[in-house]
């Protein structure tokens, strides 16, 4: 799969895309194994039931990454850098949630390509889970890329590995 850029030059304030995602349990354990957040509101249904969620929820940052992802593969895409994110989470998301990120272009800085992106994250039922705003350096070059597909991902239950010394 090819995907290409959207430069500085081309883009003008209002200029939106959104991303979609589920939310599975192998999503939620795959980022504590990365992240090294091993929360047990986020993997053990036992201990969230004693919550106020009543069940195990996603790490907030996991809903961050989709903000990044929908960066760095739609707007402004491939060459875009990432500056900093304020973000706000405004609702649980949970197991088998769809998540549904709005990127807006609200500014374009004068004397720098960079842009400011209102991001806006949805549930299925149109409830916001989190919102923010992204500063992003766009590129200025045009340029298309082959996305090159993550390497396949297994998860092994910890109890399972051998024991090293």
């Amino acid at each position: 799969m090819n995907i290409s850029n959207v430069t500085f030059d081309e883009i003008t304030l209002g200029d939106s895309t959104t991303y979609t995602r589920l939310i599975t349990n192998q999503e939620v354990e795959a980022f504590a194994a990365i992240s090294g957040d091993h929360n047990p509101l986020h993997l053990d249904p036992d201990y969230a039931a004693t919550t106020a969620f009543g069940e195990c929820i996603a790490h907030g940052m996991l809903t961050g990454a989709l903000i990044s992802a929908a960066i760095a593969m739609q707007l402004p895409g491939p060459g875009s850098v990432y500056l900093s994110q304020s973000l706000q989470f405004k609702a649980p998301v949970f197991l088998g949630d769809t998540l549904t990120v709005t990127l807006t272009v609200t500014s374009k800085h004068a004397k720098r390509p960079w842009i400011t992106l209102q991001c806006q994250v949805d549930n299925q039922d149109g409830k916001a889970v989190a919102k923010g705003e992204a500063q992003v350096a766009a590129p200025i070059t045009p340029e298309t890329v082959t996305v090159i597909p993550p390497p396949a991902l297994q998860l092994v239950e910890a109890a399972s590995l051998p024991e090293t010394d």
